[in-house]
C-alpha cells in the first residue's frame, strides 16, 4: 500500500546573521545552507496496517507525512502510495488518500459542519444521497450527529476534531494520514477518538500511518511503530520489541513484615520508591531470576510482582534523541500483513 524508498527531503534557507550588521551583509551578499530534514528512509507499509510513526519534534515526521500525501516533492528517493507517485497529485489518487492535521482546520468556521460536509461530497463528486448515507453513518460512529447543526466556532476543540475527521474520512479513503489528531484534547476526547480510528481500520481495513507524542495513542492503535530522528529512520518493527531492546530493567514491587535498611536493599538492585513495607526496585533483566531467589531467602516478603517500566518511560527518552538504536537497514516488503508485527532492525543494531 505505501512502497518508500530512500526517500529524502532538503531545504535550502537563508543565513542571515543578527543585528544591523548581519542584515546589511544578508541584504547584498546573501548566504544559504541547506536543512536536511528526511535522509533517505525506506519502509513499506501493508494494506490495513495501523503503524505509528515516533519522533522528537524537528524529527521530520510531518515533512515525510507532507511528501506522501503530495503537498510536497521529495529531493531524492521515490515514494508510492497505492501505486501512485504522490507529488503528480492525479485525481484517482487523491480520491483515496486523506491527511489530517491536528493543528490545522478545513471546515468553514462560521457556518455549521454539515454545509462543509456537503461542499466536501460535491468536490469528490458524491451523490447527495450517499453524502448523506456517509455524513449518518461517519456521524454516529464518532458520536457527532447532534454537532452538525452548530456553527463550527461554538464547538470546543474535541467536538471540533470529531467533525473534522468527519470531513475528512467523508469520501472513504483507504490511506489515512493522521498527524497529532488529538493535539490539544482532554483524556475523555482523545479516548473517543481513538475508539473511532480503531473501528474505521477494522470497519473499512483503510491502511493508517499515525504521528503523535501521546503514547496511549500509539499503544491502543499500533503494533507496529517507525522511529525517526534527526531525519534518518532508526527504527522498524513491533512496538512490543522496541520497549523490550530499550529496557535493560526490570521493577520488582514487594511488601515486607520487617523494616529492612537502604543499604540492605541495593545489593538486590536500585532502589525505586520505598512505602513503609512497600518497596520497589530496579533489577537487571539478567538477573532477575537469581535476584528473586535471594529476595525470597533473605527478605521472605509477604507478596512481590515483577513486571516491566511503564512504556511512557521507555520511549520518551527515544523521542527526546537520548538513547537510539542504530539506523535500520533497507527494509524487505513484508509478504503478509502478519509480518508487519515482527521487528525489522538490522540484524547487529544494538541499543547504545
Amino acid at each position: 500500500m505505501l512502497s518508500v524508498s530512500d526517500l529524502g527531503k532538503t531545504y535550502r534557507v537563508a543565513d542571515k546573521q543578527p543585528g544591523l550588521a548581519g542584515s546589511l551583509r544578508h541584504l547584498f551578499r546573501r548566504r544559504y545552507r541547506d536543512i536536511e530534514a528526511v535522509s533517505g528512509i525506506t519502509f513499506t507499509v501493508e494494506p490495513g496496517e495501523f503503524v505509528g510513526f515516533l519522533g522528537a519534534n524537528g524529527a521530520g515526521k510531518t515533512t515525510t507525512l507532507k511528501m506522501l500525501s503530495g503537498l510536497i516533492r521529495p529531493s531524492t528517493g521515490r515514494a508510492l502510495v497505492i501505486g501512485y507517485e504522490p507529488f503528480a497529485r492525479e485525481h484517482a489518487f487523491l480520491k483515496q488518500i486523506t491527511l489530517v492535521m491536528g493543528q490545522k482546520q478545513q471546515l468553514i468556521w462560521d457556518l455549521p459542519a454539515l454545509d462543509s460536509l456537503r461542499i466536501n461530497g460535491a468536490v469528490y463528486e458524491m451523490s447527495a444521497s450517499d453524502a448523506r448515507q456517509r455524513i449518518g453513518e461517519l456521524g454516529e460512529m464518532l458520536d457527532a450527529n447532534h454537532l452538525l447543526t452548530q456553527p463550527v466556532r461554538k464547538l470546543s476543540l474535541g467536538e471540533r476534531m470529531k467533525c473534522e475527521l468527519l470531513a475528512a474520512l467523508l469520501h472513504r479513503p483507504s490511506v489515512l494520514f493522521l498527524d497529532e489528531p488529538t493535539l490539544g484534547l482532554d483524556i475523555n476526547a482523545q479516548e473517543s477518538i481513538r475508539s473511532f480510528l480503531k473501528r474505521y481500520n477494522q470497519r473499512y481495513g483503510a491502511t493508517v500511518l499515525l504521528t503523535s507524542h501521546y503514547m496511549a495513542d500509539i499503544t491502543a492503535l499500533c503494533s507496529r511503530v517507525l522511529v525517526i530522528h534527526e531525519g534518518k529512520l532508526v527504527y522498524d518493527g513491533a512496538l512490543s520489541s522496541l520497549a523490550e531492546r530499550l529496557t535493560p530493567n526490570r521493577i520488582v514491587e514487594l511488601r515486607l513484615t520487617e523494616p529492612v535498611s537502604d543499604d540492605s536493599l541495593r545489593s538486590f538492585g536500585q532502589v525505586l520508591a520505598r512505602d513503609g513495607s512497600s518497596i520497589s526496585l530496579v533489577v537487571d533483566r539478567s538477573l532477575l531470576r537469581p535476584t528473586i531467589a535471594r529476595i525470597f531467602e533473605e527478605l521472605k516478603p509477604i507478596d512481590l510482582n515483577v513486571h516491566e517500566p511503564a512504556i511512557e518511560t521507555v520511549i520518551g527518552p527515544l523521542l527526546r534523541g537520548e538513547r537510539l538504536v542504530r539506523p535500520v537497514a533497507a527494509a524487505e516488503p513484508a509478504p503478509n500483513s502478519a509480518s508487519a508485527s515482527s521487528e525489522r532492525p538490522r540484524p547487529d543494531a544494538e541499543t547504545p
